[in-house]
């Protein structure tokens, strides 16, 4: 099965060279016994849903294409017929075919084999059996203690499904985390040298993590082991002294190793606490350690570590980065590793013999064995390892302070992350089957993380439901059964699901074989069809593929010696004709010679017998009511009726639903329309008037000219027959005689009588009234004085106004003279005293 690739960043481009990933796209390989294909085909089951999608979205179009698709394939048995798409089917009616026609056309779209009047099509469908479906677990007694057997979260257990090519099976999976649900916890540290004051605060994190954890599961068991190198250079130095110290100056360290398992998993925090303390710092010269080494031990050596079906946690504390495959080769070490458990007295025995496992590796034995995997790592290296992360499923990354301090805070926080998120995978799929999911997370929401697999933020007690579609394109080779499981990340619990395909017809397992209806033994005869054994050809089988090109078979399939073989439209089988198909699967050669279709018969308006008949060996066959070559030429009437509900308005014939009209005056589509006419009103006129008044142009002939019609009088013009309350056609009219005087009536022709209805008095005009007329123009002439009047004496007070503002200005403006009068003297005269000295 091709897979989706998946692109890392330039710092990874090598980390996949392995035993199970050749190279960098991630492919996964045939040889792993369980599949983690979960993470590699989520692109390609994505596109089956959009095509989905898009099938629904095209709706009729879509079915019309699949329905060719029937036929196109030339299928020459129920089983075939039935691998071709979910819309197909066979019929297996003994007489279903005509002449002409090969065994292919029993494969056809449901409603075309309906429409033939196929009465036992074969349509075998899927189906969904729900074999185990005990409930999820929801306790009602808080104080409970259950076993984890005991535990059930996920919904149901196991189901068989039974497929069909191109027909999907939806079932719904429901998970509900557990309450005080066991978890298992294994510490694996780092004991390189620049470890040395993490481990003295990791002494007593086994009574501290206890406490802590105790809080969320009443069942927690913890384990610690070790790592440092591989025991080979250019990792540690091989001297002999080096060997037993690798520490420089005065420090005392152990002697280096790969990996040991120092606690197997317990409940006994003290016992933990006594086990690290009397651990020592080992040394090594490179700056990355075998951490891959020690995870791949931890995973796979269940039984050594200690591992229940329970939640796993794997806690890997480190300062530096990791080696990881290939890098073995600087070591002389070339054997990839093989994934197994090598342990002896809890050492791993094996570092210098197999290379560092891959990320591919890791993440499918991780998967395998359901283990959660938490990197408490220096902020230093947090980019690496975040990098890691996203390459391995339900893992988390913390970031550990210089002495490893807040090392609890950051489990504890790292388990909350992982246990509130849920991811589902599955084992690998069958060749052609597919698979897609849809979440319906908390509170009903669609969770559109991982492709429909996710769902976060889930607390306990919470439940949330998939919905999973399976879909097979085929039938396998072999046709027997398969088993895929879908479980959660990091979950123990799985759902087993149990694939049977459909790959024939029920109607096969009745088959006659060596039938003598198919030629005297020469195939089986099964649904209504010969299954011809090898080397037999034909509709009966009646021919030897070494016989198919003679010439006496050929000219079995001429209609005389002037024509082609099949007419040019077919192949000569064994002596009979089947005709070719087309592109367009509507289009059909027939006849024993191939000689006639059902797409070379006359148009009209574009359609092949005007769309109105079938088209039958090159004639058309006309539907009920059509006539003519085309059958464009109707047999219906009733275009051709007028107002007056004469056909063609009496004055033509209809020939194919058509008027043609014999009086050259009138026209129209119903021959009511007369240019030259006058109309009915002015037509009537005369008549109406001599007969209702004793007036008009016919008073003197009246008699003689105008008796053609029967008069009805009525007192007033609410009393006339209006349009809507007959049946008949009905003419208002309004005319006007000499005298200025309007008459109204109606015409209308009723049951070959004319009638006409008039109102018996006449509508004329009265004559003036005098006296007002003189009032009012001697009341207009008195106004129109008055105006005026009214208009001189408001001109003349506004020019008053304007006079005497102009005499009022003149005279603040006028100046008097100021000089003395020569003639006027003084009364007053002074005389000065000579002698006066103002003494």
């Amino acid at each position: 099965m091709k897979c989706a690739s998946v692109h890392f960043l330039p710092l990874f481009n090598t980390l996949m060279y392995g035993q199970h990933a050749s190279h960098v796209d991630l492919h996964v390989s045939s040889s792993t016994s369980t599949d983690s294909s979960y993470f590699f085909l989520l692109q390609m089951d994505f596109r089956l849903l959009l095509i989905a999608s898009l099938s629904a979205v095209l709706g009729g179009g879509w079915a019309q294409q699949e329905g060719s698709v029937c036929i196109k394939a030339n299928t020459q048995s129920c089983g075939e017929c039935i691998q071709v798409a979910e819309s197909c089917g066979w019929c297996s009616d003994a007489d279903f075919l005509t002449v002409g026609e090969s065994k292919s056309a029993r494969c056809d779209d449901l409603e075309s084999l309906k429409k033939r009047n196929c009465a036992n099509i074969e349509n075998p469908r899927g189906s969904i059996t729900i074999d185990k479906n005990k409930e999820v677990t929801n306790r009602k007694d808080k104080t409970e203690k259950l076993k984890p057997e005991q535990i059930t979260q996920i919904q149901p257990q196991k189901l068989s499904l039974t497929l069909r090519s191109g027909e999907p099976q939806t079932f719904k999976l429901k998970f509900k985390r557990a309450e005080d649900y066991p978890i298992d916890l294994y510490y694996l540290m780092d004991l390189s040298f620049s470890m040395k004051d993490d481990l003295e605060n990791v002494k007593n994190l086994g009574t501290d993590l206890m406490r802590e954890m105790r809080e969320i599961t009443s069942d927690f068991r913890i384990g610690f082991g070790s790592f440092v190198e591989k025991t080979v250079m250019p990792y540690i130095s091989t001297t002999p002294a080096r060997l037993i110290n690798p520490c420089t100056g005065n420090q005392n360290c152990t002697s280096p190793f790969s990996y040991k398992n120092v606690l197997k998993l317990t409940n006994n925090g003290d016992e933990f606490n006594k086990l690290v303390s009397q651990q020592q710092i080992s040394g090594n010269l490179d700056s990355p350690e075998g951490g891959f080494d020690a995870i791949m031990q931890v995973a796979v050596c269940e039984e050594h570590i200690g591992w229940r079906n329970v939640t796993r946690l794997l806690v890997f504390s480190t300062d530096a980065g990791f080696h990881f495959a290939g890098d073995g080769k600087l070591g002389g070490i070339v054997l990839p590793n093989d994934g197994r458990c090598h342990l002896e007295n809890n050492m791993y025995t094996m570092s210098h013999y197999y290379d560092y496992p891959s990320i591919a590796h890791l993440v499918q034995k991780l998967s395998d064995h359901n283990i959660q995997t938490i990197f408490a790592v220096t902020e230093e290296f947090q980019p690496v390892y975040k990098e890691l992360k996203n390459l391995i499923p339900k893992s988390a990354v913390g970031t550990l302070s210089s002495n490893s301090s807040n090392v609890i805070k950051l489990i504890i926080d790292a388990y909350n992350s992982l246990s509130s998120e849920v991811i589902l995978e599955h084992t690998r799929l069958p060749e052609g089957v597919s698979i897609a999911f849809k979440s319906i997370c908390k509170n009903g929401v669609e969770g559109p993380e991982e492709n429909g697999r996710k769902c976060s933020n889930i607390s306990i007690g919470d439940e949330v439901s998939f919905v999973i579609s399976i879909e097979s394109q085929k039938c396998p080779a072999h046709g027997k059964s398969e088993t895929i499981k879908i479980k959660p990340l990091g979950f123990t619990e799985e759902v087993e699901v149990v694939l049977n395909f459909i790959c024939d017809c029920e109607c096969a397992a009745h088959g006659e074989t060596n039938s003598k209806i198919c030629n005297l033994g020469h195939g089986t005869y099964e649904c209504g069809a010969c299954k011809c054994n090898e080397g037999r050809i034909g509709r009966l089988c009646e021919c030897s593929k070494d016989e198919v090109r003679t010439e006496d078979l050929d000219a079995n399939c001429r209609k005389d010696n002037g024509t082609d073989i099949c007419s040019n439209n077919g192949d000569c089988v064994c002596g009979t004709c089947e005709c070719k198909k087309r592109d367009n699967t509507a289009e059909l050669y027939s006849g024993k010679y191939c000689e006639c279709d059902n797409f070379n018969c006359d148009r009209s308006n574009n359609k092949l017998c005007g769309g109105h008949g079938r088209c039958v060996c090159r004639k058309c066959v006309c539907d009920a009511n059509y006539t003519g070559s085309a059958c464009d030429c109707s047999l219906d009437t009733s275009t051709c009726l007028a107002k007056n509900g004469q056909i063609c308005n009496g004055r033509g014939t209809c020939e194919c639903g058509i008027c043609k009209c014999t009086n050259p005056k009138f026209q129209g589509p119903t021959c009511e329309i007369c240019p030259t006419c006058p109309g009915v009103c002015t037509e009537h006129k005369d008549c109406v008037q001599c007969r209702a008044f004793e007036a008009g142009e016919k008073k003197d002939t009246c008699e003689r000219d105008c008796s053609y019609f029967q008069l009805i009088k009525v007192k007033d013009r609410d009393k006339l027959p209006q349009p809507t309350d007959q049946s008949f056609p009905l003419t208002h009219c309004k005319e006007r005689d000499a005298n200025d005087c309007w008459f109204y009536y109606t015409y209308a022709i009723r049951n070959d009588t004319k009638e006409v209805y008039v109102v018996e008095n006449l509508e004329c005009p009265a004559g003036p009234d005098i006296i007002p007329i003189v009032a009012g123009v001697v009341a207009g002439i008195v106004l129109i004085g008055l105006a005026l009047l009214l208009i001189w004496k408001l001109l003349m007070i506004i020019h008053d106004r304007r006079e005497f503002a102009k005499f009022e200005k003149e005279k603040m403006n006028a100046k008097w003279d100021t000089g003395e009068n020569p003639i006027y003297k003084s009364a007053v005269t002074t005389v000065v005293n000579p002698k006066y000295e103002g003494k």
